[in-house]
């Protein structure tokens, strides 16, 4: 079985400080309290508009309304869906953010698991890969070393978002599509084989 995706993004500084609160209005009791509980601005941006971005995703993907969707919060967990009741059983979500992008991916067929990462060569590249690859990750940040820079922290970032990815599917990926954006590693796997790619959709919030 093939499955499809959609995959929306938003830039978050595309938010004025007087929409935030109308924008808080989408989030239930559960979200606006750990949206209050961020410390920095910015976090509080990439969450709201994360969540009004995944809400909009999945009312277009169910046909209902973005505001009828009813998300359950789960502090340190993805967010589920509660409601409306999807035929078929419950599609596959999966939000990410870095700097100032949020972004949603959508499934009606498959689990995801999407990663963002700014990509930024300044960030002590070696030390990161050091902590968080694995023996084979570590073969192919190696191999990196032959490159320019630029490829090089491409490559970086790409591994490291692959990662990300493949850890919020939580599951064995049986597609993983790295997708091309001017700033950002983006990288979307599935537990279902994609039929193609999706596109990235940029998406102005409301």
């Amino acid at each position: 079985m093939m499955a499809a995706a959609l995959l929306w993004m938003a830039d978050v500084d595309g938010v004025a400080d007087e929409d935030l609160p109308r924008l808080c209005d989408w989030l239930s009791a559960s979200e606006m309290a750990r949206y209050r509980r961020f410390v920095r601005t910015q976090r509080q941006r990439q969450f709201v508009a994360g969540r009004v971005l995944a809400r909009m995703a999945l009312g277009s993907l169910l046909g209902v309304a973005p505001r009828d969707v009813v998300l359950e919060d789960r502090p340190g967990l993805a967010p589920l869906l509660q409601s409306p009741a999807p035929r078929g059983g419950l599609p596959g979500f999966s939000i990410a953010h870095s700097g100032r992008w949020v972004a949603c991916a959508v499934s009606g067929q498959t689990a995801l698991g999407l990663d963002i990462e700014m990509r930024d060569p300044q960030r002590d590249l070696a030390a990161l890969a050091a902590q968080a690859f694995d023996e084979d990750e570590m073969a192919q940040w190696a191999r990196l070393q032959e490159l320019d820079e630029a490829r090089r922290v491409a490559g970086f970032y790409g591994l490291w978002s692959a990662k990300e990815a493949r850890f919020k599917l939580g599951a064995a990926a049986a597609h993983s599509v790295a997708l091309p954006h001017e700033e950002l590693s983006v990288v979307l796997c599935s537990a279902l084989p994609l039929k193609a790619p999706p596109a990235i959709a940029l998406i102005t919030l409301p």
